[in-house]
């Protein structure tokens, strides 16, 4: 059997490096589309201060995405050292949205952010546009690609295991590319970057107001973030209910452990607002609820039961014991591919062959699992609850937080009441960080929701390791965190040095550092 402590440490490495990463995607894809939304301007109004506000913006842009790239390069080749047998049971379905994000959107939106930077000299005014649109759309289109390939992780459809290969192969691409959760998470994700890059320009235009610089530029920038922020404020409300939708409908386990659901209620389900859930005595301590609000939100209906954990784990206790079964024709087919009598027995109980895998954590042959372990198995498709239960519910509060800052911002900028508004720019500059925040406890949601599972009900997480030594995965988790920690600290370093610089750094003698000689 597998190592609890290699799984451990391979899973803690991957996660490190998967939120490092995700400090830079947000900001990337949403500040992208803010820079379309101002060259626009510039194109429809001739005014070089919008031209000046895509450069600007633009560099810190381009730091961002520099280092983005940089740290997400590890995590594709994590799946081949560490991750081995993963990628040999699920490649054929897993990689091919990568590869196609490798060879189509990440070179279109490289190719373009090059033209981006060094074409406003070369291209026209129409021409430099279409390139910032299509860096733009190129940066989108990565992240669906690469959302598909985790919503596969999430719910595995268009696919089926191959007893002769033993591996999971495709069976329907489109099914993959048009999966319901891979649409709720790709516009839920999406919403999220676009927040981020909004309350970025938002924050800091509020910081140079406060210090009196730049105001015109500023004010620009302000109101269009404002207005771009207001919309993706709601737009992430909205579609992270359909995300919610989708959970509901492909991982009953993950919304239970996220509402601390112990007992499966009478439809509609009430809304916990407030709870200290204890999941050694399922039960949960000083709780506060709204009555048929999850009901509604997570079905869309007045008469459907979401589960409750007990009945849950109750349930693939049953599927863990016909998952034993599969496991045993399965691995009698190994030896006899041909025995009609294995195969009639292995395609009864295929469907729950990812349960009876779950066996292998504690017992290398399914046959001699005893009672006490299937009870273990089953307990252990419920992730820890404490930390879905608080990560989800700050993640909504900081969500909810965002969109009363937009709305006050736009409702301010249509009146033109910003630049005095004290109260509100220190709010804006105050936010800064909480994009971030939100959208790291996003991922934790997901991915950690999803555990035990690489691929939700196929493949059990402590089988999909490659056979590396404990030492090894050590030594590369210390390197990635010191490497890692080096590129977010060069981040911070460079984004501050041109924020306070404004768009003085861009050398036109017309902002304020350099009027001030400074």
């Amino acid at each position: 059997m597998i190592s609890e402590s290699l799984v451990d440490l391979s899973r803690l490495q991957f996660a490190v490096t998967a939120l490092y990463h995700f400090l830079f995607v947000p900001l990337t894809l949403g500040l992208a589309w803010i820079l379309v939304i101002m060259e626009a301007v510039y194109l429809m109004t001739g005014k070089e201060i919008y031209r000046d506000m895509v450069k600007f913006w633009g560099k810190l842009f381009g730091i961002n995405f520099a280092l983005g790239v940089t740290t997400g390069l590890t995590l594709e080749f994590q799946f081949g050292t560490n991750w081995a047998y993963y990628s040999h049971y699920v490649g054929d379905i897993f990689g091919a949205p990568l590869a196609i994000e490798g060879l189509l959107a990440f070179f279109l939106e490289s190719t373009f952010i090059g033209l981006f930077f060094f074409g406003w000299q070369r291209l026209s005014k129409v021409a430099h546009f279409t390139a910032t649109f299509l860096m733009a759309f190129g940066s989108n289109l990565s992240a669906l690609l690469i959302l598909i390939a985790n919503a596969w992780m999430q719910d595995p459809v268009g696919a089926a295991f191959n007893y002769q290969t033993m591996r999971m192969e495709m069976t329907d691409f489109w099914a993959i590319v048009f999966n319901p959760t891979a649409q709720a998470k790709f516009v839920h994700t999406l919403s999220a970057g676009y927040v981020t890059g909004a309350v970025f320009v938002l924050s800091i235009s509020a910081w140079y107001l406060l210090k009196g610089r730049d105001k015109a530029f500023a004010l620009r920038s302000f109101r269009i973030a404002a207005a771009f922020g207001f919309a993706s404020a709601l737009s992430v409300i909205v579609l992270g209910d359909e995300s919610g939708y989708t959970v509901t409908e492909s991982q009953q386990s993950k919304l239970a452990a996220m509402e601390a659901m112990w007992e499966t209620e009478p439809a509609p389900a009430g809304l916990t607002l407030f709870a200290l859930p204890d999941q050694q005595a399922r039960t949960n301590h000083y709780e506060l609820r709204i009555p048929y609000v999850m009901g509604i939100i997570g079905t869309r209906s007045l008469s459907k039961e979401i589960p409750g954990i007990n009945e849950i784990i109750a349930l693939n206790r049953v599927r863990i014991e016909k998952g034993q079964k599969a496991v045993i024709a399965l691995e009698a087919l190994r030896s006899d591919q041909t025995n009609e009598t294995f195969k009639s027995a292995f395609e009864q109980h295929k469907a729950d062959l990812g349960f009876g895998l779950l066996l292998k954590k504690y017992v290398a042959d399914v046959r001699q699992a005893t009672p006490e372990m299937m009870d273990k198995a089953a307990a252990d498709t419920i992730p820890r609850i404490a930390p879905m239960f608080w990560s989800f519910r700050l993640m909504v509060a900081l969500g909810m937080g965002f969109l009363l800052l937009f709305t006050w911002a736009f409702w301010a900028s249509a009146r033109n009441r910003v630049e005095n508004n004290q109260r509100l720019l220190k709010t804006a500059l105050w936010f800064l960080p909480a994009p971030w925040i939100a959208c790291e406890l996003g991922w934790i949601v997901a991915e950690y929701g999803r555990q035990p599972w690489t691929i939700y009900g196929v493949l059990p997480t402590h089988l999909s390791t490659s056979t590396l030594s404990v030492g090894s995965i050590l030594f590369s988790l210390g390197g990635f965190i010191v490497f890692y920690t080096g590129l977010f600290i060069a981040e911070m370093y460079l984004m501050m040095k041109y924020a306070r610089l404004g768009p003085s750094s861009l050398g036109t003698g017309k902002y304020h550092l350099e009027q001030q000689g400074v």
